[in-house]
Order: structure tokens, then sequence, then C-alpha cells
């Protein structure tokens, strides 16, 4: 609603300029900042004219139908707006094209009676009604298309859009025609797997579908492969590139490919760059070592993730003695978030490295080192009476798992958590 507020409050500007004008001219006595310009004192100060005194009504009108989701009058409002685009008078009229282009694909969006048609309408007419967004309406007209199982002609759509220029090419329209050719190599790829899917079903295939399937195979690899040289996130049209990739059992360039994702540092950082990395090797039956090597980033990234299960795992698995001792940073870490807190496989993975790490002389001494910053606010998040209430209820056998480590946590500490749980007798 911001744009629509802007609108209504650009117009208002107009009337309290109007209205104020007489006040303002009277207070001499206040000295401005602003640099003196030569001022016609009998010029004639700006007025509403009635056609925009019309148009703002209509607009507070398709605001207020919008914000109470009465999508048919505002439907019927909207019928009336865009002749703002007639307008000369108030300047350019670009505000208003994406004002009316994105108010009537809300409303055609939430219209209980909205057909295809309707939207191929609307964003026909604003397609033509200036330059400025029209890769991004293009982009949109065929994000509807493909909702409503119409591929191919969103794929023609996106094709168009292509090879559209105008003018001196910005920055801002080269970003944007990258981003169409790479929604048009996604389509590609969606059309490649329905036919490889019709084709695998079939018991008799002709070997011509095979050749179709292909074809569908080079365009869509061909351009994701150059897309991705841009840095960005491309998570979508990555995951796509590789299945195709696998499919035919191109698993270098599938490596190369996901490698570079991840540690080309021209991208930002993302950490879904290494959880597809690592989803990767481990199909393909990769050394624990390597994926020790991916989740360790991943760890820095995003402590939470709940691949860490699997990281501590690996850890726990280890003969090194500092791999025992990062696996109970790893499990504390993912217990510091609350998303955690109720996880009996978290829990129970604590519990198993705090019995391994009880054979080693310097267990405690490790403990303390890991819970030191912790002891000021880790009970009240793990080991009040409420948590014991709660898992008592819920989960007793979680209650069984947290129960001994509290000693073993915070043993100069007296929780209420192990009290309640002598109290009640659990």
């Amino acid at each position: 609603m911001d744009d629509l507020d802007r609108e209504l409050l650009a117009v208002k500007d107009l009337e309290d300029d109007n209205d104020s004008f007489d006040d303002n001219s009277s207070n001499v006595s206040t000295k401005s900042k602003l640099p003196l310009v030569n001022l016609d004192m009998h010029a004639e100060p700006p007025r509403e004219t009635g056609f925009h005194r019309s148009t703002r009504v209509c607009l507070e009108h398709i605001r207020d139908a919008l914000l109470h989701h009465r999508w048919q009058e505002a439907a019927e409002y909207m019928a009336c707006y865009p002749q703002m685009l007639e307008d000369t008078t108030n300047g350019p009229a670009q505000s208003y094209k994406e004002l009316i282009w994105r108010i009537s694909a809300e409303i055609l969006h939430h219209h209980p009676k909205s057909k295809l048609e309707d939207y191929n309408n609307i964003y026909e007419r604003m397609k033509h009604s200036g330059v400025r967004h029209y890769l991004m309406i293009c982009l949109e007209h065929s994000f509807h298309l493909l909702l409503n199982g119409h591929i191919e002609e969103a794929k023609r759509q996106l094709s168009v859009t292509e090879s559209w220029r105008y003018g001196k090419e910005s920055a801002a329209q080269f970003q944007r025609t990258k981003l169409i050719q790479a929604y048009k190599s996604l389509l590609d790829y969606i059309i490649w797997c329905d036919k490889k899917f019709t084709h695998s079903s079939t018991e008799h295939s002709d070997p011509t579908d095979n050749q179709d399937i292909h074809n569908y195979f080079r365009t869509a690899s061909v351009n994701l492969k150059e897309i991705l040289k841009n840095p960005g996130i491309w998570d979508p049209f990555i995951l796509g590139y590789v299945e195709m990739l696998e499919f035919y059992e191109d698993h270098e360039e599938a490596l190369k490919v996901l490698n570079d994702y991840a540690y080309d540092n021209s991208f930002p950082p993302n950490p879904n760059a290494h959880v597809y990395l690592y989803q990767y090797l481990k199909r393909c039956d990769t050394a624990e070592k390597k994926l020790m090597k991916v989740l360790k980033v991943l760890h820095v990234l995003v402590p939470s993730h709940e691949l860490m299960l699997e990281y501590s795992s690996f850890l726990l698995q280890s003969e090194k003695s500092s791999d025992l001792q990062k696996a109970l940073g790893v499990v504390l870490e993912m217990l510091d978030f609350a998303c955690w807190r109720s996880n009996l496989d978290v829990w129970k993975r604590l519990e198993a490295i705090i019995q391994k790490l009880q054979l080693k002389k310097d267990w405690k001494d490790v403990v303390f080192t890991k819970m030191a910053e912790r002891q000021g606010w880790w009970p009240a998040l793990h080991f009040t009476n409420f948590h014991a209430s709660k898992d008592s209820e819920e989960n007793p056998e979680l209650m069984q798992v947290k129960a001994p480590l509290t000693k073993t946590l915070c043993p100069d500490l007296t929780l209420k958590y192990t009290d309640w749980q002598a109290i009640n007798g659990k």
C-alpha cells in the first residue's frame, strides 16, 4: 500500500499548500534558510481541478475496498481510475502506470470470479502503456500463465521479451534481461521434466522423443550455464541444472557448478549453496572427510541448521579428541536456539557426546569451558519449572535425558528443573 499512500499524499499536499497559503505568507518574521528565488507574488497558486479531485476520491475508495477485501467494489472503481493515464497536467504518468498495474493484479489475484483472460487483458494493456516496467510486467505475466498450467505460452512470452530492447541499455535493464533469460531456461527445465516423465511412463517409446527431450536439456543447460556466471542467488536454477546434469551422468560438471556456487567469493554468502553441495556429495557416496568440510562452512553460516545434527554425528565418530570437543560445541550451539529446545534427537546427541567425553580425564574442564558463557542464561532457556512440567506431560523421554545432564552442564547451580522432578516423584 506504500505506492497508493504516496499518490494520495501527493494530491493531499497540493490541497494543503492551497489552504495554508495565506497563513504562511503572513508569517514574515520567520527567516527562511532556503536560497531566495524570484517569485511572482501575484501568481495564482496551483489548485486541484475537478478531474484530479475525482481521481483522488476514486483512489481513496479503491484503497478502502482493498483494505477491507471488498474485491468487487475495488474492481468497479478500478475500471474508472486508468483515466489518470490520459492526464498530462500533473507531470509524468509513470507512477500512475505502476500503480494501476500493481493494484489491478492484486484485485484479480483475490477476486473470486477473475479469469485468465482478465489477467491477459490488463498485462497487455500495461505493457503498451510505457517502457519503464515492460520487462517486469512481462515476467509477472509469464508467472500467471505458468501457475495456470500454460507453460508453453509462458515460455513464448519470455522468448519475445528476451529480445526486447529500448534505447541505450541501462544496468537495471541488463539485470532484468538476465532474469528473463534465467526464467526462460527454468521453463525449459520444467518442460524437460514433463517430457522425461511422460517418456518413462510409456511402454513403447519413440526414439524421436529422446531427441526432443535432449533438445530441451541442451537449450536449458547452455543458457543456465551462462546465467550462473553472474553473481547472485540462483537456488531454483541451480537445482534444475544439477538435476539435468545428474540425469545425463555429467557428474564432473555438476560438482564444478555446485563448488563454484558455494565457494566463489564474487557470489553473496548463501547457506543453501553449501546444503546443495553437501546433498549432492552425499548422493555420490563421497568420503566423510569431504562431507565434514562442507558442513564445517555451513556451521559458521548457520549454527542452528538441521544438518548440524549430521555434522555432530561425524565429529562424534571421529577418533580425534579435538573433534569430540567440536561436537560438543556444535550441539550446544544448536541448543542455544529455541527451535531446538524440545528436540529429543539433539538432547540424545548431547547425552552421547557427554558420555564419550567422560572417558577423558579433562572432561570437566572441557564442559566448563563450553558452558562458562552460558551459565547466565541457559538455565532459563532449558531448566525451569515450566520446562520440567511441560516435558513431563508432553515428552517424558526428553525429561529423562535432560535431567541427568543438568548436573553435568551446570554443576554449581541448583536448578528448578531437577527440583520439580524430585518433588513430583518423576
